[in-house]
């Protein structure tokens, strides 16, 4: 009953922005260079050339790919947003945009190195620069039919890089997986396609947006259209239980677990900003968003803690942060959703790219002594001691900085901060005398003093409204957050306690949500066993057998 109460108070949309003005040529231009320079890359590419890869000119086209996104990220700043030639040039999209290219830059150089040796890298740069000129269009177009068209080509391209080792039965599977849920989603969007055109009669997204806001309440076509774009962001946003692909897609090459990471499956993030107004319309959307994201990130977080391998527990990161970001698109923090994304997918790609550093401080930390469990006013201490740093922090920028009442919901993102700041303190106020420590609360009141500076900086940037969901759904993301805190905090005091050992199997099984999935999944849908030499699928249809 607590899911459907957000459904039966409608939500008045976000007021308009003010229209942008039109796109002048060198603006467009500047936004399809690097599509057209990464499309060029992909053209040249040619597999079945003998010879090396063009890697020389990947890294020139990169380079220059980086610069123009960094002059339409300049011009936009100077205030010069534009729409036209079916293109945005907009403050979400040329933050995007700058952020895809700069990560696009540094994944090639690593990938030259990476693939040396392996055959089939002109491949592997084809499909990589498929995928990213399909990310960039995602970030620059106005028409939702182009969206759908290019969010399907870049799940095709990684489709194929996924499979670069194709030899191996888990890469095969993963990829079959990401197949069948990333159709699921295509589908969603060409239906909310359709609906979107019965509703408001075009499918420009601007118009969309400004026919919305005129409006008390969304069309019914409208709000079911918001649900299965939302649906489809569910899907690829690798959210539970259609997550398994995410966490099998280790066999791929390293710089394809970044780019994924990093770049792919945060997308999502910019479809719902872009149909930000109409989501903040669409009730049932946004209780979806909250109650999965905040599903997601409990679970994934627990998960997360009982594995060993590196890239395993980064891609569970993954599903966590992921679902903690779709949980603040629908409360309505568009602006901390932006700076979530970004920063996540910074974070991502040095931390796959340098997983190999992980491993190895991973050993070396193991080889340490083991710190002694927290005794329970240990945590109590650290819980105080985070909350108060928390609200000393915001009420700081309250009276120094904000000229605007901080809102409810940001108020609860800071306390799930200070929740996140209590194990920090109680694992290292040990260690450390008296002023050590008080240097420790000093810089540990940096987090949120910076989180709320973040939500300031961006709000004010993107000119986005204060968020005011449903207190329903205020309170579902509390008793999600407190609960894994409590979890986390009766598991670290008793590592080996009989409530660690009753929830492990299932923590470490992931709920075994994915088995559950896959095994009724490819009844219906098998994966194409044939093509792994040696191998077969067993009875049950959800793994792998050696003949």
């Amino acid at each position: 009953m607590l899911l459907a109460l957000p459904v039966l108070a409608p939500l008045p949309p976000l007021p308009p922005l003010p229209p942008l003005p039109p796109l002048p040529g060198w603006h467009a231009a500047l936004l399809l260079a690097p599509v057209a320079i990464f499309l060029l890359i992909a053209a040249v590419s040619d597999p079945s050339r003998a010879g090396g890869t063009p890697w020389r000119a990947a890294r020139y086209a990169t380079t220059i790919a980086l610069a123009c996104a960094a002059a339409a990220f300049g011009t936009v700043v100077a205030g010069h947003s534009a729409l036209g030639f079916q293109l945005r040039g907009d403050k979400v999209g040329s933050v995007g945009g700058l952020l895809v290219t700069f990560i696009a830059w540094v994944i090639v150089r690593h990938s030259a190195s990476y693939l040396a040796r392996e055959p089939g890298t002109a491949r592997y740069l084809r499909w990589l620069m498929t995928a990213l000129a399909a990310v960039m269009l995602v970030l620059i177009t106005n028409h939702v039919l182009v969206l759908m068209l290019a969010w399907m080509t870049s799940s095709f391209a990684v489709h194929q890089l996924i499979t670069f080792f194709n030899q191996r039965p888990q890469a095969a599977v993963a990829a079959h997986k990401k197949f069948l849920v990333a159709r699921s989603a295509d589908v969603c969007m060409l239906a909310a396609a359709a609906l979107l055109v019965r509703a408001f009669g075009t499918l420009h997204i601007d118009q969309i947006a400004a026919q919305a806001a005129r409006v008390p309440q969304l069309d019914p076509s409208a709000h079911v259209a918001m649900v299965l774009v939302t649906l489809a962001v569910l899907l690829k946003s690798a959210q539970l239980p259609f997550h398994g692909w995410l966490i099998q897609v280790m066999e791929a090459p390293t710089p394809v677990s970044a780019l994924l990471h990093a770049g792919i499956v945060n997308l999502g993030g910019i479809v719902l900003l872009r149909f930000a107004p109409l989501v903040s319309a669409a009730p049932i959307a946004q209780t979806l968003l909250v109650t999965v994201g905040a599903f997601t990130a409990v679970v994934a977080a627990l998960v997360m803690a009982t594995r060993i391998s590196v890239k395993v527990g980064l891609a569970w990161s993954t599903c966590a942060q992921m679902g903690f970001m779709l949980l603040q698109c629908g409360l309505g923090a568009w602006d901390m959703a932006l700076v979530h994304l970004v920063a996540h997918s910074l974070y991502k790609a040095h931390a796959f790219l340098t997983s190999g550093g992980t491993v190895r401080r991973a050993l070396i930390a193991g080889l340490g002594a083991r710190a002694k469990p927290p005794r329970p006013w240990a945590v109590g201490a650290g819980v105080l001691i985070g909350t108060s740093l928390t609200l000393l922090a915001a009420v700081l920028w309250q009276q120094q900085v904000a000229t605007e009442p901080i809102p409810h919901v940001m108020w609860l993102l800071g306390s799930i901060v200070a929740l996140a700041l209590a194990p920090f303190t109680y694992e290292h106020t040990r260690k450390f005398g008296f002023w050590r420590s008080c240097a420790l609360y000093a810089t540990a009141a940096t987090v949120p003093l910076l989180y709320f500076a973040l939500h300031s900086v961006a709000a004010r940037w993107l000119q986005t409204p204060p968020p005011t969901p449903p207190d329903a759904l205020l309170l579902i993301v509390a008793v999600a957050f407190s609960l894994l805190f409590l979890v986390q905090s009766l598991l670290a005091m008793s590592p080996n306690g009989a409530l660690a050992r009753r929830l492990y199997p299932w923590f470490y099984g992931g709920l075994f949500l994915d088995e559950y999935i896959s095994r009724y999944t490819f009844r219906l849908w098998p994966p194409p066993a044939g093509r792994v030499p040696g191998v077969r699928l067993n009875k049950n249809g959800n793994g792998w057998v050696t003949q």
